[in-house]
């Protein structure tokens, strides 16, 4: 499928939160570009196996049903052998599979039904229809339009995105969490495509994530209602955080406390220096048995809310470790993709490892943006230490 010159040239624009709405997408429009996720995944963008609509039906490529793919959708693709070259299979491991002819322009499932809706070649790749994939295989797609500005126009695309049921993040989340992934595919995309075309630019425009220097990064969160879906998307990512407790959190909330030390991830507590009822000390004390009621251990992290240096030299003094970040991100929360290139791009610029105290404001969508964009800066966001 080749693309306008044109749009080799372009500088991404990817229209995010309410601009997604606007963008339409037409059946083989020119210079389209249609990216494709899986699960928690933005996959490789080429010519060979990007998606296409034909007569007004989605077609992907069967062979992304490979690898992560696989694990995170639990359908396996089965190359075509060289005694049928014209018949493409997908299977899951509950032995339920599609079987698609591309002789006879039709699929037949593992329960005996025929849908005269076949596969569809191009070169050397055979492309399916995502509706029937999607229902057969009780998965979830969308198709969601993106737009691409030029110096001069407009062009129009679509994230092609499969997951499970019940994912937990709507086609604006994702996207959103997304954002520098698919940036970075796009703008692969673009490199990849410069030197078909002598008139295209060496350097293409994007979006360009700051450089990241290896350093190790600290968030530290204040444990709430947020908490369980924040650890779904830190434990998804691979990365760690420390997540400061309160006396009715502790109280409460055992099995998020296990969970959380199982996987790695540091317990702090919270004192409020401003507290008529309870010293800090006797909040810290609470709280490292609350801790050891739910988890049998304890914890010398603290967040000290509301006190001055008498109050920190008090804590320390107990025996613990008062958390003092280098940013403070707790105002400016982390609801999104923005707010989270920005917290990156403040990390970048200051020197050595960084800790950083979000307090109750990160959102699960803009948590996933940050931790992708620290990945792909090479930054490992790990869990708090006493001395990090």
């Amino acid at each position: 499928m080749k693309k306008r010159a044109a749009a080799l040239t372009l500088c991404l624009a990817l229209c995010l939160a309410l601009c997604l709405a606007l963008a339409p997408v037409t059946a083989e429009a020119a210079g389209s570009v249609y990216i494709t996720a899986a699960g928690n995944d933005i996959l490789p963008l080429n010519d060979a196996t990007m998606p296409f609509l034909s007569d007004g039906y989605l077609y992907v490529a069967s062979s992304i049903f490979t690898g992560q793919v696989n694990k995170s959708l639990g359908v396996a693709y089965l190359p075509s052998n060289v005694s049928n070259p014209n018949l493409c299979i997908l299977y899951a491991v509950n032995n339920r599979s599609l079987m698609f002819d591309l002789n006879g322009n039709f699929v037949r499932d593992s329960d005996g039904n025929v849908t005269s809706r076949g596969a569809i070649r191009r070169g050397g790749e055979i492309f399916v229809p995502a509706s029937i994939v999607a229902e057969f295989f009780k998965l979830e797609y969308s198709m969601t339009p993106l737009s691409v500005s030029a110096a001069n126009e407009a062009s129009y695309g679509a994230l092609v995105w499969f997951r499970q049921p019940n994912f937990g993040l709507s086609e604006k989340e994702f996207i959103n969490a997304a954002f520098s992934q698919i940036a970075m595919r796009y703008e692969q995309y673009l490199r990849e495509q410069a030197p078909e075309d002598s008139g295209a630019e060496e350097n293409p425009g994007g979006i360009h994530l700051p450089e990241g220097d290896g350093k190790s990064v600290y968030l530290c969160l204040k444990a709430g209602d947020s908490t369980a879906a924040q650890l779904d998307v830190l434990d998804a990512l691979n990365a760690q955080a420390a997540f400061f407790c309160s006396l009715e959190f502790l109280e409460n909330q055992g099995d998020l406390l296990r969970r959380m030390t199982a996987t790695g991830h540091a317990v702090g507590l919270l004192a409020d220096a401003g507290n008529a009822g309870q010293t800090v000390e006797e909040q810290l004390e609470t709280g490292n048995r609350l801790l050891s009621q739910a988890t049998m251990g304890k914890t010398r992290l603290v967040k000290l809310q509301n006190g001055d240096e008498r109050d920190r030299q008090a804590v320390q003094e107990a025996g613990f470790s008062c958390l003092e970040a280098e940013l403070d991100w707790s105002d400016s929360g982390l609801p999104d993709s923005v707010q989270a290139e920005n917290l990156l791009r403040q990390v970048s610029s200051r020197r050595g490892d960084v800790r950083i105290w979000l307090g109750g404001a990160a959102g699960a969508a803009g948590l996933r943006a940050f931790l992708t964009a620290a990945a792909q800066a090479e930054d490992r966001c790990l869990a708090l230490t006493e001395t990090p």
